[in-house]
């Protein structure tokens, strides 16, 4: 009897003590690297676009990558659709979101930014000989933007300039430059990186909105978050060690 006690004493301890290995490694992470979950919207090359084997690839994901091994991190990335992607964070269902997402004071009431990591401006694309060279003659046009984005915002203040201006919101970038090529809109209204990209491969047309002062692309985090500090921690490193500019070239500059 005391040996079968002395047996299940011993059973008790030793599950115990499996669990209590288990509960350690996943609160101190040993043997382990904590996941950082990333929210982005895949259709926004070359910030963020699917390769020929469909991975996520782009200039926020080497950036975050990057980041990510800095901190010890492993690296888990969720495509989204833009517009939902802030109250995605909200919710905590990502841990940050990198997707060439401009901090305006709009969005920075509903989350907390890193400092700016790009500055691109923004563009309208139209087809070869479209005759429309400048935001004024938009007048009585369509005009695609892609939703929840900084040209949604900018293109619906110029709308109140263009009184016959028809704004035409779609979730995806490739969904917008269909459209145009169609000819169901008019014109698209881009980040200029993005813009360029696509007059080059496809033969179209643009010019700048000089009209537009956005503030710079910046990552993104749930208010309050303790990662903000650490990432500009890095993102000031990179900035001072030309790892930064090294991505710049790699995706923003190429065959330029």
């Amino acid at each position: 009897m005391k040996k079968m006690i002395f047996v299940l004493l011993v059973g008790i301890l030793l599950v115990g003590l499996v669990s209590a290995c288990g509960k350690s490694n996943e609160v101190n992470g040993e043997g382990e690297k904590k996941v950082l979950v990333m929210g982005t919207s895949a259709d926004f090359p070359p910030f963020e676009t699917r390769d020929d084997k469909g991975n996520i690839v782009g200039f926020d994901i080497d950036l975050a990558t990057y980041i990510a091994n800095e901190l010890g991190y492993e690296l888990e990335i969720k495509d989204s659709s833009f517009d939902g992607l802030i109250g995605a964070l909200q919710a905590k269902r990502f841990d940050f979101v990198a997707s060439g997402m401009s901090a305006t004071e709009k969005r920075q009431q509903s989350v907390d930014f890193s400092i700016p990591y790009n500055h691109s401006g923004e563009m309208i694309v139209t087809l070869k000989d479209s005759g429309i060279t400048s935001m004024e003659e938009l007048e009585g046009k369509k005009l695609a933007v892609q939703l929840g984005t900084i040209q949604e915002e900018g293109a619906k203040k110029l709308s109140e300039q263009l009184s016959n201006l028809v704004v035409k919101p779609l979730n995806k970038v490739p969904d917008m430059i269909q459209e145009l090529k169609s000819g169901r809109v008019d014109a698209v209204y881009l980040d200029k990186t993005v813009a360029e990209g696509y007059i080059k491969e496809l033969g179209l047309d643009g010019f700048d909105d000089t009209n537009n002062s956005a503030p710079g692309m910046a990552i993104a985090f749930p208010k309050g978050s303790d990662l903000v500090e650490s990432f500009n921690k890095v993102l000031q490193k990179m900035m001072e060690n030309g790892e930064l500019e090294k991505l710049e070239q790699k995706w923003l500059q190429e065959d330029k």
